[in-house]
């Protein structure tokens, strides 16, 4: 098993994103997306006493990093793990007796440690157990979506999730071929989808059915919709909202909930026409990495970073 904080990603836009969430002295932070904890490290670094960073994360792996981290013990003091999906956000602060927070980090890809663990089934470069659970204790895996899913609601997986046209193809291939033999590996499952596919795009095809499994596998919408609204209502006036995204479907999500409040982006507007939203866009454009980052970071080429602050005058 791949264990150590090497093998996770390289943090990603790492200055803009922690540099957005403007840290000030006995602040109260939250990164929601521990990983290697890299973005975590640089957070406990700008901070100072009387200040605290929560870091969540549900791999078990994950948690193993922060020996990796070199952390004073005074920076141990103001950190806390939570071992936990961020969806439960609300809830864990709650329990640490925390009302608002000041900031908010996500980095919402998913790291390289997942991809180059062949005993995840997380890539489709390896023969492994058809898993992708980020929590390896609870839920179906890929190969109970594949072996049990009805053939409607596979296609629309991996058309939501996956923005694959060929979807109802997919997945009638399949429920077909899932008859003959149930699926327990990424080569069952190769053996079934790699026909379908035209060779010039096979590997994006394939990198975008397993991330719409993937998102299935892990309640992802689901679980980042609950946590962009806890954040919303835990972040105080002023708090800042700093969130990197890497597909359409998470991004538009983020950009509703910054301009709207809401993760439909529904616009309300007051009496006098003007909207009402409960953040400020800190930046219009997203920001993308530069030059130098995409030279010695290829996984940040698809980062795409949005900033909010909460508004002073709910």
């Amino acid at each position: 098993m791949i264990k150590t904080a090497e093998t996770y990603h390289v943090p990603v836009l790492l200055n803009e994103s922690i540099g957005g969430l403007k840290l000030h002295a006995n602040g109260i932070y939250v990164d929601v997306t521990f990983g290697g904890g890299g973005h975590s490290q640089e957070i406990l670094s700008r901070l100072e006493k009387g200040s605290h960073l929560y870091s969540f994360d549900q791999d078990a792996d994950a948690e193993q990093n922060i020996s990796h981290m070199g952390l004073s013990q005074d920076q141990m003091d103001r950190f806390t793990f939570v071992r936990s999906n961020f969806r439960y956000l609300k809830n864990w602060m709650r329990y640490y007796g925390i009302e608002h927070i000041d900031g908010l980090l996500a980095d919402l890809g998913v790291s390289s440690h997942h991809f180059d663990d062949e005993t995840r089934g997380f890539s489709f470069r390896f023969d492994a157990p058809l898993d992708m659970r980020m929590n390896k204790r609870a839920g179906k895996t890929a190969a109970d979506v594949l072996n049990e899913y009805g053939e409607e609601r596979l296609a629309d997986i991996f058309y939501l999730y996956g923005e694959l046209k060929q979807s109802r193809r997919i997945a009638a291939a399949i429920v077909k071929a899932r008859t003959q033999q149930p699926y327990h590996t990424t080569k069952d499952f190769l053996a079934t989808v790699e026909p379908l596919f035209m060779r010039a795009r096979e590997k994006k095809d394939m990198a975008k059915l397993f991330q719409a499994l993937r998102i299935e596998v892990n309640h992802e919408m689901e679980a980042l919709k609950e946590m962009l609204l806890a954040a919303t209502e835990l972040l105080c006036p002023g708090g800042r909202l700093s969130v990197i995204t890497y597909h359409s479907l998470e991004d538009r999500m983020v950009k509703n909930v910054m301009k709207s409040g809401n993760v439909e982006g529904k616009v309300r507007q007051d009496f006098f026409g003007r909207i009402e939203t409960p953040f400020r866009l800190v930046n219009n454009k997203v920001i993308t990495a530069a030059d130098e980052e995409l030279g010695r970071n290829p996984r940040s080429r698809s980062a795409k970073l949005r900033i909010a602050e909460k508004k002073t005058n709910d």
